[in-house]
Formats: C-alpha cells, structure tokens, sequence
C-alpha cells in the first residue's frame, strides 16, 4: 500500500513539471498547479484511499440559477469527466478524486491529477457564468 512517503515522492515529481507544494497538515497537501492556474488541488493522504480536491465556486443563491448549474455540472460528469466527479459540499461546488492506495502508482496519480487540472481550466470559464456578481 501506497504511504505518506509515497505520496511526497510523487509531488516532489510533478515539481518536474512546475508544480508546487506546500504539506498543510499531516497526510494534507496544497499543490498549485504549473502555469496561469488560480487554484490548488488539496491532496487528502487518508488510507486505504487519497482524495484529490479542487474547490470550484461557491453556489450561487438564485434558485434558478442553482438549478442550472447543477444540470450541467451533472452534464460534465457524464460527458467529461472518467473517473472524478463533481459534487456540492456546505454550498460549494467541488471537484474531487479518490484513488486507492493499494495499487496506486505514480502514473495513476498524474492521471488523476491531470485529469482534475485540465477538467477545471476547460470548465471553469463556463463555470463562471454561474457565479453572481459581488
């Protein structure tokens, strides 16, 4: 099974790529992504899983438009995510990952990763276009 260890051993290589990362409490990391991204992905070490976890926004209060925004946030699961999904948690939208430690690889790792960055930077633009003006 994958360890904590492991789990630094494969941020220190997405380091090769520009990525950064900071160990905000035991088993939990914060990684910024290489390149113009604004987010980061929280990585949970929490066995026998890790959990990958960007939050997206929060929900919008117009009931329509909350409607709307889940219709097609259920619309991108089935269309563009394979494996993580995205979900609402104390009015937030999330966009998470788990992964199994058990057979879990770095190669399995940065697809989960990537998957995650490159769901977000396609989406988030029209994600937007939910949020209310401040």
């Amino acid at each position: 099974m994958v360890t904590h260890d492991d789990i630094v051993a494969f941020l220190d290589r997405l380091g090769a790529d520009g990525a950064t990362y900071e160990e905000v409490s035991d088993g939990l990391w914060n990684v910024r992504p290489a390149g113009d991204l604004d987010f980061g992905v929280v990585v949970n070490y929490s066995p026998p899983v890790a959990v990958l976890r960007v939050k997206v926004m929060e929900l919008p209060k117009d009931s329509a438009r909350q409607a709307a925004l889940g219709r097609r946030l259920l619309e991108l699961n089935a269309t563009d995510l394979l494996h993580g999904s995205y979900g609402i948690q104390d009015n937030v939208v999330v966009l998470t990952e788990a992964l199994e430690l058990g057979h879990l690889d770095f190669e399995e790792f940065l697809a989960a990763y990537e998957s995650i960055t490159l769901a977000l930077a396609s989406h988030i633009r029209e994600l937007a276009t939910f949020r209310e003006a401040r």
